[in-house]
């Protein structure tokens, strides 16, 4: 039993039925799409690329590979001691292995004002993306919340179209807790060189609407207004926990999970954003929110649902644009060890930045900014766990 059909669930699947031809596999997914590829969804958003492109596995595969598949399908609760889960159709099924990932759930725009307007976007989902899609289409203004990678995925894709675009960002900077002042500079460069304003140090206070709802303006909370028929949010996530309510599954803001991935509750595993697993590498619990290590995840869980002992070992990455630029975050960062030593170059003649993190001696994450392509170089190091010298350190800082 898989709860959540996005890469970590799919990917899941896909182990299981090789490792196991003849054990019934049920995907349960509370959209009305199989796996599309959610990080094709910035291209979408700004019509490079059509909807139908992003999906990777097809009703027919799941058919093919008899994985039942349950969409539109929402779990109400699971009894860990009965292996038992229901769905508000009040289906219920019987497992011998249950793999949750569920993900989260953006965090919405909560001011005065807020409710009931239209105009006003989360970004996650390829619904969301075409309804944002349309919207954008039509609009003349925009103004984007926080200062994360949606944030800026968001404000890339409004200024893509051509709207009037603005950016307010709570912290002092982008990703305040991955760049320092010297990344955030840059990153704010790069942004007003494509015609986004940028407000920093503010938040959204609250809207103001047409007589009929529609979005009229924004009200920051040093009261500033700005007019605009376009809000979309990067706030972050709330973890989807809701279906292990009652169970002894332990939760804090994901669910907790051993280095295999697996919970305190035998037979029940988490996998993806949601898995908040003991990462040996640091020796401590962490959340990764890529693409790539919810992929990965999906894969160790169902070979440890399988029987197996497999750890979980990988480097996580994310690569995007950054306006005129790209940008490429690997392996461990400072949210999850705020202690981590950190060495920055920025050379803004060439537009390259570079911020590496040690623990320990070792090299354990990076943020770069521009030419990306030593990624690969930083990723082989990080994975050899390996002391790095004082020389070597400023080779891989050089630009």
């Amino acid at each position: 039993m898989i709860i959540g059909n996005g890469v970590a669930g799919t990917s899941a699947a896909e182990v299981l039925r090789k490792g196991d031809p003849d054990a019934r596999i049920v995907l349960i997914g509370d959209e009305p799409h199989p796996l599309y590829n959610r990080v094709a969804l910035p291209k979408v958003l700004k019509g490079v690329t059509a909807p139908e492109r992003t999906i990777i596995k097809s009703v027919q595969w799941h058919l093919d590979n008899r994985v039942e598949l349950h969409l539109t399908t929402l779990v109400t609760g699971i009894d860990t001691a009965r292996r038992v889960v229901t769905t508000d159709s009040g289906e219920t099924f019987g497992y011998d292995a249950l793999l949750v990932a569920t993900g989260g759930t953006p965090n919405t725009v909560k001011v005065p004002g807020s409710d009931g307007t239209r105009g006003i976007y989360p970004f996650q989902t390829l619904e969301d993306t075409k309804t944002i899609l349309d919207r954008v289409r039509q609009s003349k203004g925009a103004v984007t919340t926080g200062g994360s990678f949606i944030a800026y995925e968001l404000t890339e894709g409004f200024r893509h179209h051509g709207v009037a675009t603005t950016w307010v960002i709570r912290g002092t900077r982008f990703l305040h807790r991955i760049l320092d002042e010297d990344g955030g500079r840059y990153v704010d460069h790069l942004a007003r060189a494509v015609g986004v304003e940028t407000i920093y140090e503010d938040s959204i206070g609250g809207v103001t609407a047409t007589t009929d709802g529609e979005l009229r303006s924004v009200v920051t909370s040093k009261g500033r207004e700005i007019e605009c028929d376009l809000l979309g949010a990067g706030l972050g996530l709330k973890m989807r926990v809701e279906c292990l309510a009652g169970t002894p599954v332990k939760v804090n803001r994901g669910i907790v999970t051993n280095e295999y991935l697996e919970t305190n509750v035998p037979g029940v595993y988490a996998a993806g954003d949601v898995a908040e697993f003991f990462d040996t590498s640091i020796n401590a619990y962490n959340q990764m929110g890529t693409w790539n290590s919810a992929g990965s995840h999906g894969k160790v869980a169902a070979a440890n649902m399988l029987g197996n002992r497999t750890e979980f070992r990988e480097v996580p990455y994310y690569t995007s644009t950054m306006f005129d630029s790209q940008m490429a975050a690997i392996g461990i960062m400072p949210e999850s060890v705020p202690d981590m030593e950190a060495v920055t170059r920025l050379n803004m003649d060439r537009g390259i930045y570079r911020r590496l993190f040690f623990i320990d001696g070792r090299l354990a994450g990076a943020a770069l900014i521009g030419d990306i392509r030593v990624r690969r170089e930083l990723m082989d190091t990080i994975r050899s766990q390996r002391q790095v010298s004082n020389a070597e350190r400023e080779n891989l800082l050089s630009v």
